[in-house]
C-alpha cells in the first residue's frame, strides 16, 4: 500500500463531484494507494500469443487476460534474480511492459474490423507503448508516422520501435499542433494520447500530484484542445480518431472532445466504446466515452474517446520551408541487387510495400506508403537502415536481422545463455569450436536477437548501443 500517495483535498472534491452514481471516495482513494498489478502485452510482430502464453507457463509466470486487449495481460511473475525488462523475452522484443489501461486507446481504435488503416499517425508517441501496439495491429504494413514533441524521449521511442521489431515507422520531432496545417487530410487514423496532469498515474508514482492545481488543468486542457483540432484537420473524410488521456478530469477529457464537436459540429461522430469489451458499460459515459477510475478495474485512471470525421474542414494555412530531401529512390537494378545480396548473404527476402533509399553509402528501407508523405513533411528517422554499401558489396545492420528474419534462416548462429548475456551487454562472443566468415544472424533459442560479423573464432557484436544492457540480465 502507498500509504504516503499523495491525494489534494481540492482534487479529491473535483473528484467526488464527477464520479458517476454508486461509486465512493473512499472506494477511489483506497484504489490510488494500491499498487498497480503488473502488466504486459505480447507483441505479435516477433511471437504469437500462444507461443507467448506456452512459454510464460514453463517459466512460472502465470498470465491473466486483459479484457480489452486480446495481447494483454496481467502478469505474476518472479523478479527476484531479474526485472521483467531485463529477462531475455523482454530483451528480444517479445513483449512490452505496458499498463493495461493504456491498452484501450489502441484497442478501441482497431475495433472495428471494416476499417482498413494505411497511413496513421500517432501523435504523442514516446515511449512507445501504443506506438508498438498499432505497429503490431498493422502487421509493419502501411506507414505509422510516430511524432514526440520531446527530443530527448524521440531515442527512447526509436529504441523500443527497435526493440520491438517494426519497419514501418516514420519518426518526427514536432509539436503536435503543426500536423493540421503540414499534413492535413493525410491520415486514415490519428491517435492522440494527450499529455495531460496525470491524475490517472497515482498508483505507480506516489507524487503524481504534487504540483497539481485546477490552474494547471485548465492550462492543459486549452493545449489538448488545440492538438485534437489539429489532429482532426490531419484526418481524412470518413477517418477516425482515437482522444486518450492517462487524466480524469472532465476539463481535460469530455470538454476537449465537446469543443471538437462544437468547433466542427456537422463533421464530428462519437462512436461508442460500449461494445469494446465485456463490462466496459462500467465506464461508459452518456457520449461513448470510458471514463475509466482507478477502481473500476484495479487499474490506471483513464479517459478513451473515438471520434469519426464525417466530411472535409479547411486546414490553417502555413508556409512550408523543408529544404533537399537527403535521400534519393534507388533504381530497380539497385533495388535488385540489394535484394539479391541480402539474400545471398543471410537467405533474407526484402519484404513487400518497402522501397530502397539512399543516403551517401547508407541503405535504407521505407515502407512503401510513407512517398506520399516526403516533399511534405520533415521526418527524423525513416523506416529502418539496413546496410551500407561498399567496394565489396554491403554491410548489413541489426535491423534486418531483427525486422525482417524469421530465424528459420541456415545462416544462424545459436547462442548459449552466458554468451547470450555477453551479446546484450555488447560484448563479442566466441561460441566454443565456431568460426566462419561474414555476417551472421544471432539467436537466442529460436530468438532472433541480432546481426554478428565473423573475425575468425569471435562474432562481432553488432547490437546497437540504445538496446544494450550492463547488469541483472536473465
Amino acid at each position: 500500500m502507498h500509504q504516503n500517495t499523495y491525494l489534494p483535498e481540492e482534487f479529491l472534491r473535483e473528484m467526488q463531484a464527477i464520479m458517476p452514481s454508486g461509486y465512493d471516495i473512499s472506494d477511489f482513494v483506497a484504489a490510488c494507494r494500491r499498487p498497480l498489478r503488473k502488466s504486459i502485452r505480447v507483441n505479435t510482430l516477433k511471437i504469437s500469443v500462444d507461443a507467448f502464453s506456452q512459454r510464460a507457463s514453463d517459466k512460472g509466470w502465470h498470465l491473466s487476460p486483459i479484457p480489452w486487449c486480446d495481447e494483454g495481460f496481467w502478469i505474476d511473475a518472479d523478479e527476484s534474480i531479474a526485472p521483467l525488462g531485463n529477462t531475455a523475452e523482454h530483451m528480444c522484443g517479445l513483449f512490452y511492459i505496458q499498463e493495461a489501461s493504456s491498452m484501450m486507446p489502441v484497442s478501441a481504435l482497431f475495433n472495428n474490423l471494416e476499417d482498413e488503416f494505411r497511413t496513421i499517425l500517432d501523435m504523442a508517441a514516446a515511449p512507445g507503448s501504443k506506438t508498438t501496439q498499432i505497429a503490431a495491429k498493422m502487421n509493419n504494413e502501411g506507414v505509422l508516422v510516430a511524432n514526440e514533441f520531446s527530443s530527448s524521449r524521440v531515442k527512447v521511442l526509436h529504441a523500443n520501435i527497435e526493440r520491438c521489431g517494426v519497419r514501418n515507422s516514420a519518426l518526427s520531432n514536432y509539436d503536435g499542433r503543426v500536423f493540421g496545417g503540414w499534413l492535413p487530410e493525410s491520415f486514415d487514423a490519428v491517435l492522440i494520447d494527450a499529455p495531460c496532469s496525470g491524475e490517472g498515474t497515482v498508483r505507480k508514482d506516489p507524487d503524481a500530484l504534487k504540483n497539481w492545481s485546477k490552474e494547471a488543468v485548465l492550462t492543459i486542457s486549452q493545449t489538448q484542445k488545440d492538438l485534437i483540432e489539429s489532429a482532426f484537420h490531419a484526418l481524412k473524410p470518413g477517418g477516425v480518431m482515437v482522444y486518450s488521456t492517462c487524466t480524469l478530469s472532465v476539463e481535460e477529457n469530455q470538454h476537449v472532445c465537446l469543443h471538437l464537436k462544437n468547433t466542427f459540429p456537422d463533421l464530428v461522430s462519437f462512436e461508442s466504446l460500449s461494445s469494446l469489451f465485456s463490462g466496459a458499460d462500467k465506464a461508459i459515459t452518456e457520449h461513448g466515452f470510458l471514463h475509466v477510475f482507478p477502481e473500476t478495474y484495479d487499474c490506471e485512471g483513464f479517459f478513451v474517446a473515438k471520434i469519426k470525421k464525417l466530411g472535409r474542414t479547411t486546414p490553417p494555412s502555413v508556409k512550408k520551408r523543408l529544404g533537399k530531401f537527403p535521400f534519393e529512390k534507388a533504381s530497380n537494378k539497385i533495388k535488385q541487387e540489394v535484394a539479391h545480396k541480402l539474400y545471398q548473404s543471410l537467405s533474407i527476402e526484402l519484404p513487400s510495400q518497402s522501397d530502397i533509399w539512399l543516403r551517401d553509402k547508407d541503405v535504407w528501407l521505407f515502407p512503401s506508403a510513407l512517398e506520399e508523405f516526403i516533399g511534405e513533411f520533415r521526418f527524423s528517422r525513416m523506416g529502418i537502415k539496413i546496410a551500407e554499401s561498399h567496394k565489396n558489396g554491403y554491410r548489413w545492420h541489426h535491423q534486418v536481422a531483427t525486422t525482417l528474419a524469421s530465424g528459420a534462416e541456415p545462416n544462424c548462429i545459436e547462442l548459449t545463455i552466458p554468451e547470450a548475456r555477453d551479446w546484450f551487454m555488447g560484448r563479442d562472443v566466441r561460441p566454443e569450436n565456431q568460426s566462419g566468415k561474414g555476417e551472421v544472424i544471432i539467436k537466442l533459442g529460436d530468438d532472433v536477437i541480432g546481426l554478428g560479423k565473423w573475425v575468425g573464432n569471435r562474432l562481432k557484436n553488432g547490437l546497437p548501443r540504445e538496446l544494450v544492457r550492463d547488469k541483472n540480465l536473465f
